[in-house]
């Protein structure tokens, strides 16, 4: 699922008074926001770490990795995908995951924004 039919999504979900609650803010704050909200749990942050520490496509390992079960995993897995911060591809009985590259870019290009911002304001601030 692409991170547009996504917002979709969480636009129907959330209908309130005609207006979605996302209609309010731009394209790219909504998206980053689904980022954002993919990475709030610590399981899918070690889902992230581990997938960057292997830099390979890893088919069912990922649950032997935390100490959570397999359909929690699974679950964690699918928020993921659907943020589009990793990819799967069905291999078989099996489907592999990989970090999905324009999803951390994303992420990064936001981080880099701040960062920029802060290290102009870093005196004039109280």
């Amino acid at each position: 699922m692409s991170v547009k039919l996504y917002i979709v999504i969480l636009q129907y979900k959330y209908k309130t008074m005609g207006a979605t609650k996302t209609d309010h803010f731009t394209e790219s704050q909504n998206e980053l926001a689904i980022l954002a909200k993919a990475l709030g749990h610590p399981a899918r942050i070690a889902i992230m770490e581990y997938l960057l520490k292997v830099d390979a496509c890893i088919c069912g390992d990922i649950v032997n990795e935390l100490p959570l079960s397999q359909p929690t995993v699974s679950q964690h897995l699918k928020e993921l995908k659907n943020a589009g911060l990793i990819k799967g591809s069905i291999e078989g009985n099996s489907i592999c995951y990989c970090i999905n590259e324009p999803g951390l870019e994303k992420i990064k290009g936001f981080f880099e924004h701040i960062s920029s911002h802060l290290a102009k304001k870093r005196n004039e601030c109280c």
